[in-house]
């Protein structure tokens, strides 16, 4: 059986994200709200925690996968990232967009592309989310909360405790929230290409 935390979306209460961020150290996977749905995460070495979320979803690993970060600071820790990348990521972040980029060796083998060796690197415009990253001190490994035979992301805490509240650790309860997917921008071969158009404009990269 999950926990199930109702957290303040505007002003998350520290007490909880503290206890949010040790339920993911001892290998808990979560859910959690970001700027566009629902997503679901695990502690970035944690190959156990990664293989609960390839059930839940479905997914295979060859999927793409996507280090929430913080802020741009972690960048270049984990993913190769040319100058002007890093400015078109900086005029971006936080928002609704994931960047694909040439993972570093800091980044696990297991969450890379296989083929491209690229991970997705993404800062979330949420406070909650933006909390647990910044008290788990670590990107997290995270993708959409998006359950097999759906389109989109869940929106719905409650609907997501129906579903998922004996399958995974924690679930944050931060709100109902819109059907926002993020634009997928690859910058892992130099020029822009835009794999998904989301919310996040892509007139930009062109």
């Amino acid at each position: 059986m999950s926990q199930f935390f109702t957290i303040h979306p505007d002003n998350p209460q520290p007490r909880l994200i503290k206890q949010a961020c040790e339920l993911i150290r001892q290998g808990q996977v979560v859910v959690y709200p970001t700027d566009s749905g629902y997503a679901i995460g695990c502690q970035m070495e944690d190959k156990k925690a990664l293989d609960q979320i390839c059930r839940i979803r479905d997914i295979g690993k060859d999927h793409n996968f996507t280090l929430m970060c913080r802020d741009m600071s972690e960048l270049s820790i984990y993913a190769k990232v040319d100058n002007v990348a890093f400015r078109q990521i900086k005029n971006n972040t936080p928002g609704p967009y994931t960047f694909v980029l040439k993972a570093t060796r800091e980044v696990p083998r297991r969450l890379q592309n296989p083929k491209r060796k690229t991970i997705g690197i993404r800062v979330p415009d949420n406070q909650i989310a933006l909390a647990l990253l910044e008290h788990l001190n670590e990107p997290l490994m995270s993708t959409s909360l998006i359950l097999p035979g759906n389109a989109m992301a869940e929106s719905d805490p409650d609907a997501i405790r129906d579903r998922l509240e004996k399958q995974v650790g924690l679930i944050i309860d931060g709100g109902a929230l819109g059907e926002h997917p993020t634009t997928v921008v690859d910058l892992s071969e130099g020029e822009p290409v835009v794999l998904r158009e989301g919310c996040g404009d892509v007139e930009q990269f062109r």
